[in-house]
């Protein structure tokens, strides 16, 4: 089967779309991707090319077939807006050319935020013959809603329309959590949505990390560290971690350890200050290849959200690296993020935003034995090899391309 995957992200930048197109091509899948220059989440183009460039690559048997990108930058609302539209753009006008001879099967976009990026995959689909699917990671317009980005009640209309016309011009919705079933159905075909959750980066499951393996992070094993990995933005309600710790300044063995960068992290250094939180500890971003010997040293990884309807639909993708660390998750989160935590009896979960309740789910799983949370652990790994291993997704993946293009198919 000839795949096309369109997605503004792709290597080097680090994003779950590298590990699906690794895994198609080992299921023996002929793969392209349409991307754009790699500039995230710097803001700046990577050494080794050019914003203005237009180049092919081969990459872990795929064609990488990259048009001009105009970088985000950094904190501009502007320059961050032209970079999406940009690949609109140069992917229209320029993705027939990269691809002309290339015969294409089936389209596949990843569909984190912008959903624009659809847009040059909806223009190939018509001139390729080819069947679309939409990868749904982010619901549109809610997201911009939650987030902030967009208030003004026209607006948010108009993109719900934009979004209903992309959903009408896919052959198939999957969405990332089986709440997002009921939003986009209000926008598409009900009959052409279907579940298919992601799974975690390849570097956390295959092979299995050894809890032996180095941990940059000097002293992560002492006492009780509650580790977090990944944005420290506004979405992940911070204000409640930094609460919760002041909740907790009475337990010194309990320590928070904040792994990443983002938004919020002036903020919480100036909490730390303000509030004299000695249990708090800013550790900065760390290469992914060394995240899973931090995840597996922790006592147990935390997992936060805002409470925003939007919010509770969602599945943290932290959600499937925790569970694959096979160590105690503490999910402060509602909806799905909890349900699965949960569901799983991988670790202990409350209500978002409730720092009272994340201090005393803490103290909760801080007071069981090694071996009483090491067995929460082994419960999270089991649950994500039976709902989230690569190998069966990637199976049902392919089993949803051939289905459309031979609706009579069995498989």
């Amino acid at each position: 089967m000839n795949i096309l995957i369109v997605s503004q992200y792709f290597w080097p930048e680090n994003f779950r779309i590298n590990d699906l197109v690794r895994a198609l091509i080992g299921h023996r899948q002929k793969v392209d991707v349409l991307t754009g220059q790699p500039n995230y989440p710097t803001g700046k183009t990577f050494d080794g090319y050019r914003a203005n460039g237009f180049s092919v690559q081969n990459w872990e048997g795929a064609t990488i077939h990259r048009v001009p990108l105009a970088p985000r930058g950094v904190g501009s609302a502007l320059r961050l807006v032209w970079n999406y539209v940009s690949f609109v753009l140069s992917g229209s006008a320029l993705g027939p050319f990269a691809l002309r001879g290339r015969h294409v099967d089936v389209i596949v976009v990843y569909a984190v935020s912008p959903i624009l990026q659809a847009l040059p995959a909806i223009f190939l689909k018509w001139i390729k013959g080819a069947k679309l699917v939409i990868l749904v990671q982010d619901l549109w317009p809610e997201s911009l809603e939650a987030t902030g980005f967009i208030r003004n009640r026209t607006v948010l209309a108009l993109v719900r329309l934009m979004v209903r016309w992309i959903y009408a011009r896919a052959d198939l919705l999957l969405v990332q959590s089986e709440a997002f079933i009921e939003p986009v159905a209000a926008l598409a075909d009900r009959g052409k949505i279907a579940y298919h959750p992601n799974t975690a980066d390849d570097v956390f499951v295959a092979p299995q990390q050894e809890t032996s393996a180095h941990c940059p992070i000097p002293g992560l094993e002492e006492g009780f560290s509650v580790v977090f990995a990944g944005n420290l933005g506004t979405a992940q309600s911070v204000e409640t971690i930094v609460e919760a710790a002041a909740l907790l300044k009475d337990m010194p063995e309990i320590r928070f350890v904040l792994v990443g960068d983002g938004s919020r992290v002036s903020w919480i250094e100036q909490k730390i200050a303000e509030l004299g939180l000695e249990n708090v500890q800013l550790t900065g971003r760390y290469p992914l290849a060394s995240m899973p010997s931090i995840l597996k040293h922790a006592g147990a990884l935390l997992v936060t959200l805002k409470d925003e309807p939007i919010f509770a639909q969602t599945i943290p993708s932290k959600v499937q690296v925790y569970l694959a660390m096979a160590r105690p998750v503490v999910a402060c989160l509602n909806g799905e993020g909890a349900r699965i935590v949960q569901q799983a009896n991988a670790g202990v979960s409350c209500k978002a935003e409730d720092a009272h309740a994340l201090a005393m789910a803490i103290r909760q799983l801080a007071a069981l034995s090694v071996e009483q949370r090491n067995a929460l652990g082994q419960n999270g790994l089991r649950y994500f090899r039976s709902h989230f291993d690569r190998d069966m997704l990637t199976k049902t993946l392919i089993d949803h391309f051939q289905q459309l293009m031979d609706p009579t198919s069995t498989t």
